[in-house]
Parts: C-alpha cells; sequence; structure tokens
C-alpha cells in the first residue's frame, strides 16, 4: 500500500539533457500520504542541497519516505533515496536507495557513465557484484526529482513528452500526457493546476502499467509551479502524496523580500 506508493515515488523518470533542474539548493517539499481509509498513512520529504565536496559542485536531492500511525503498526516501512546531480547539465550522476520493512533491509545504488551508455548497478544489501546496464535513449532521473522537475516544463492540455525511468534494475520508457487543468484544494491552499499522467505507449506495458495501474501529478499554474498532488492507482485502492509544506530556497526568500518592500 503505502510502500508501493513510496517506491513508485523513488523511481525515475527523465530529464533533457543539457536542462538545469528546476530543484534548487535549499529547496524542501513534505507531503502526506494517504491510502485508502489511512489519511496520514505516511509522510515524503524532499530537499535539495549543494554539495561541495568533491572537484565539481554538486546538488544533492534527499528524500525520505515513513509510514506513521495506524499504517506504521501495520505497516512499518521507511526509505531514503539520494540522488547526485550536475547542476550545469541537469544529469543524475548517481542513485542510492536504501529501505526497511518489518526488519528487513534492501538497499542498492547506481552510478550512470552517459559516455558508455550504460548504468554501473550494485545490489549493497544483500550485497552482490555490480552488473552493468545498458541505458536506452535519455536521461533517467528518479522518479520524485522528475516530478518536481515537470515544474519547469511548458505544456499545456493535449501536450505530451517522453520520459525514462529506472525502476529498481530496470528501464521504461513512458510519455507524459498533459491532460486538463484542475482546481486543486488542500490544507496547504487552493490551487490551479494542470494533471500530468506517465503512460507506456513507446514499448509494451510492463510491471505496474501492466497491471492497469495509473499515475497522475498535479502542478501548480502560478510562479512557483508546485507539486501539490500525485497519485498512484492500483486495482487494490489508490495511494495519494499531497504537498503540506513547502520551503524556497533563500534566494527566492531574498528576492521576495526585495520585492515586497514599498
Amino acid at each position: 500500500m503505502v510502500q508501493k506508493l513510496a517506491l513508485f515515488l523513488l523511481a525515475g523518470l527523465p530529464l533533457a539533457a543539457e536542462t538545469a533542474l528546476a530543484l534548487r539548493d535549499g529547496e524542501a517539499f513534505t507531503f502526506k500520504v494517504s491510502w485508502a481509509v489511512l489519511p496520514g498513512a505516511g509522510e515524503i520529504k524532499v530537499s535539495a542541497a549543494a554539495d561541495t565536496s568533491g572537484p565539481a559542485p554538486r546538488l544533492r536531492v534527499t528524500t525520505t519516505t515513513h509510514t506513521r500511525g495506524l499504517a506504521r503498526m501495520l505497516l512499518p516501512f521507511e526509505a531514503t533515496a539520494e540522488s547526485l546531480f550536475d547542476p550545469a547539465t541537469g544529469r543524475l550522476l548517481s542513485l542510492t536507495e536504501s529501505n526497511e520493512q518489518r526488519n528487513k533491509r534492501s538497499a542498492h545504488a547506481v552510478a550512470f557513465d552517459y559516455a558508455a551508455a550504460q548504468a554501473i548497478y550494485t545490489r549493497t544489501i544483500p550485497a552482490q557484484p555490480p552488473r552493468p546496464l545498458p541505458l536506452p535513449p535519455g536521461d533517467p532521473m528518479d522518479l520524485i526529482t522528475s516530478l518536481l522537475q515537470t515544474r519547469s516544463w511548458d505544456l499545456k492540455p493535449g501536450e505530451k513528452r517522453d520520459a525514462l525511468v529506472l525502476f529498481d534494475d530496470d528501464f521504461y520508457e513512458l510519455t507524459l500526457h498533459a491532460a486538463r487543468y484542475e482546481e486543486i484544494r488542500t490544507s496547504f491552499g487552493t490551487f490551479n493546476t494542470l494533471v500530468l499522467e506517465p503512460r507506456m505507449e513507446k514499448t509494451p506495458p510492463k510491471g505496474m502499467f501492466k497491471k492497469g495501474s495509473s499515475v497522475r501529478v498535479w502542478i501548480s499554474q502560478d510562479e512557483r509551479r508546485l507539486p501539490v498532488r500525485f497519485e498512484v492507482e492500483f486495482k487494490i485502492g489508490t495511494g495519494v502524496a499531497t504537498l503540506t509544506r513547502y520551503e524556497a530556497p533563500p534566494s527566492a526568500a531574498v528576492s521576495d523580500a526585495k520585492n515586497s518592500r514599498p
């Protein structure tokens, strides 16, 4: 349930090469996860921070997910994902993911070599030897970050954009359709949004798409272009992640303060 939504939200969609990231240093999003009759089943937090530990500047995007309340009693689950990006090109350089459910842990890491058109996948828990994954055309990205990246897209209803998704060690070719405009009311506010729907059209459906599941994301149409809601619909129920808190990057806060001066 919440685990399936969380794992889906920790997978990947693409970003066009040489495109600046829509996430900035100091920016953070918090989402409340609901599942069927469990309105507060879990929480997802995404934060971006500059990483200057290496020879070149990087942007580190960290996603944490956990169940809470009754859902935690029924299904204790925690997950962390870290994605390292080249801010100059927007390309994902490496990805690590780990999760724990009822004392059972799993973790893996992926390093991307675009020149060689491959990724090196390493299962770290339980430990397995590294193995190469051929890279299809496109630039993969973890799903939650790529859904945030759609903030910078200028799609209108009826338009679409192709996407490449990495689910664990398997790539999916998706097409994101701009379906419609829709007003969304949440505890964070009321927003006019654009609804985007990823679909498998270029290749035979597989995984959750073969089973008839569907995904939607609502992006606000104001200046901030916030990801107001994510939704994953399964046959056994629908998981919804709704934005409850947004922390703007310091640069935006300073700009807003200057603009508010008389």
